[in-house]
């Protein structure tokens, strides 16, 4: 292959000095210039190294259908993976032969699939959180709220930008949400004028990171090279930014990103602690909470499946799963019977 038709193999141009681009360059540059989320990224390039591994490195164009359900075997029967697991293995895999290598796998039969055990969603009662909320503070009590109020996931709310928030709509817009979809969900009213008061915070330091030189977001996709100038507007930055900035060593320019999901995560642990809850609450909890008090409420399945942001309305239903259980419509024959109390030996 000559040198011209290799560097029309690199979509993004983000090795132009290299002859031609390793596999795994090639793997980012396609899954770049498909939109896929850093996240997924980082996922296929670990599962599609892994599954390398397992096969003694040998190039992928020389393994085949027999490989990968060999290592989807593997992974379901010596690993214990769970299925949704072995699932994203399957379509990195997949996405390797038909995206990068452009040699598209036939069907894949026989392989020993890793058991979907049935969960449900752990779910707080509105007194549970509201016994959680009075132990976060300041931006972690304002993620929080979002996640209960809208039913947001907790990278959702920390990738908005001010352009998102519709206060007089009283409505948020999530971009590029799971599976790249947006989504409109509604603004708490309990949390506009704290939001608002957070907001001039943030945007008196982002004056002062101007003042001195810096200031700057990072866009998404291809709109820093459209805009030059945008990563500095107001409207582009982050509601939730770190307290420091981070630092581009080859430009030497600074910026803030948004806050790391770990410390809200751990904010949540140590509030429900706090609060004497023995449920294992997590920051994905107050999604729970959202789409089954809704349901409570007595609001359309499909309303609360468009404000989730869920594709199949099955997905929703695991929430009505919830909602009988126990005393929720249903009296246990026990309640009917009026024993004498247990004396005490």
């Amino acid at each position: 292959m000559s040198s011209a038709a290799r560097q029309d193999r690199t979509p993004l141009g983000l090795y132009p000095d290299r002859p031609g681009p390793r596999l795994y360059d090639r793997i980012i540059e396609v899954l770049r210039v498909r939109h896929y989320s850093r996240r997924t990224e980082e996922a296929y390039v670990g599962w599609i190294r892994r599954y390398l591994e397992f096969h003694g490195h040998q190039h992928p164009s020389r393994l085949a259908e027999e490989a990968a359900n060999r290592f989807l075997t593997h992974l379901a029967v010596k690993e214990h993976v769970a299925a949704s697991t072995q699932n994203q293995a399957l379509a990195a895999i997949l996405f390797l032969y038909q995206h990068v290598l452009e040699q598209p796998l036939d069907r894949i039969k026989g392989v020993v699939r890793a058991k979907r055990p049935r969960r449900l969603p752990v779910v707080l009662t509105p007194d549970e959180v509201t016994r959680v909320m009075t132990h976060l503070r300041g931006d972690k009590w304002l993620v929080a709220m979002l996640l209960y109020g809208g039913g947001l996931r907790l990278l959702e709310a920390l990738r908005l930008r001010v352009k998102d928030l519709d206060f007089q709509r009283g409505e948020i817009t999530v971009r590029e949400g799971k599976g790249d979809k947006d989504r409109v969900t509604m603004l708490p009213q309990a949390v506009i004028a704290p939001l608002k008061l957070h907001l001039r915070q943030v945007q008196q330091i982002h004056q002062d990171d101007l003042g001195a030189g810096y200031g700057r977001v990072v866009l998404p996709h291809a709109l820093a090279r459209k805009f030059p100038n945008a990563n500095r507007e107001w409207r582009w930055q982050f509601v939730f930014p770190q307290e420091r900035r981070w630092r581009n060593s080859a430009t030497g320019e600074q910026g803030r990103h948004h806050l790391d999901e770990s410390l809200v995560q751990r904010a949540v642990t140590a509030a429900a602690r706090k609060a004497g809850l023995t449920k294992r609450v997590t920051s994905h909890t107050f999604r729970h909470s959202f789409a089954t008090h809704l349901l409570l409420a007595g609001y359309d399945i499909r309303t609360v499946q468009e404000l989730l942001g869920h594709k199949d309305v099955r997905t929703t239903m695991i929430y009505t799963h919830v909602l009988n259980r126990g005393g929720r419509g249903v009296q246990s024959p026990a309640d009917r019977l009026q024993p004498d109390p247990p004396r005490e030996r």
